[in-house]
């Protein structure tokens, strides 16, 4: 098995307010698994933001019911030039075709950067 550090950044992300954004996909093939290390959201506009991560997710476990999409931050504020640390500490185990996506309040409002560990 491989293990791969990467960061993805993305900026000006919420193209389109309301409509959640892919952010990372994890890879199918080869099959991975990929630890969220840290995901850090900065507000590039002149007003208070409010985002929104999810994760979406198709994948099921050896005798459990197929996961659900979720929110893993709903409506969470961030004030006019400043950044939010999300998913730190906490670390978050997402299986093959798993998709994180960010949403916000306002069209492109946040820059982000996400660390993840990819293992194959």
């Amino acid at each position: 098995m491989a293990n791969t550090f990467k960061t993805i950044t993305h900026t000006a992300m919420g193209n389109n307010a309301g409509t959640p954004e892919t952010l990372y996909t994890v890879p199918n093939s080869p099959s991975t698994t990929t630890v969220v290390i840290g995901l850090t959201l900065c507000n590039i506009t002149t007003s208070s933001v409010l985002i929104d991560v999810h994760l979406e997710s198709d994948t099921t476990n050896t005798g459990q019911a197929q996961n659900a999409n979720i929110h893993l931050a709903k409506d969470v504020p961030i004030a006019v030039g400043s950044s939010l640390e999300l998913l730190t500490g906490g670390k978050y185990v997402l299986q093959a075709t798993d998709i994180l996506k960010i949403d916000s309040n306002v069209n492109g409002a946040v820059d982000v950067s996400l660390n993840i560990m990819e293992i194959t």
